[in-house]
């Protein structure tokens, strides 16, 4: 008797655990679940760029501070520079063809 209880129970919680992971990986698959987890994996990838795009600039820095000092250069590098030329602002008015854009909102979560 105690054998079949063992086994009766043994099997109920094999049921339900194997139940609970095909619900689980059902879910997993849905269009909605996999449409934010390719929109997670797309800011994720943006993150890393943006740090490695930073790391080499902090290295093109230091790298360029580098130089100067080997060839003796004591003036700072923004100092040499010229100001930058700016085009004319345009006048909105004056120029009718201008047309004005709604923005948008790129919010992925706006749609839930």
């Amino acid at each position: 008797m105690f054998r079949r209880t063992f086994w009766f129970t043994a099997g109920a919680a094999a049921g339900v655990w194997a139940t609970t992971k095909v619900n689980r990986k059902l879910r997993q698959l849905t269009p909605e679940s996999l449409a934010a987890q390719a929109a997670n994996k797309a800011v994720e990838t943006g993150h890393r760029l943006k740090d490695f795009a930073l790391d080499v600039r902090a290295g093109m820095v230091q790298r360029e501070a580098e130089l100067g000092e080997a060839l003796g250069l004591d003036a700072p590098v923004d100092a040499e520079l010229p100001s930058p030329r700016r085009a004319p602002a345009l006048d909105r008015a004056a120029h009718p063809t201008h047309h004005s854009y709604p923005t948008i909102s790129y919010n992925r979560n706006e749609d839930h």
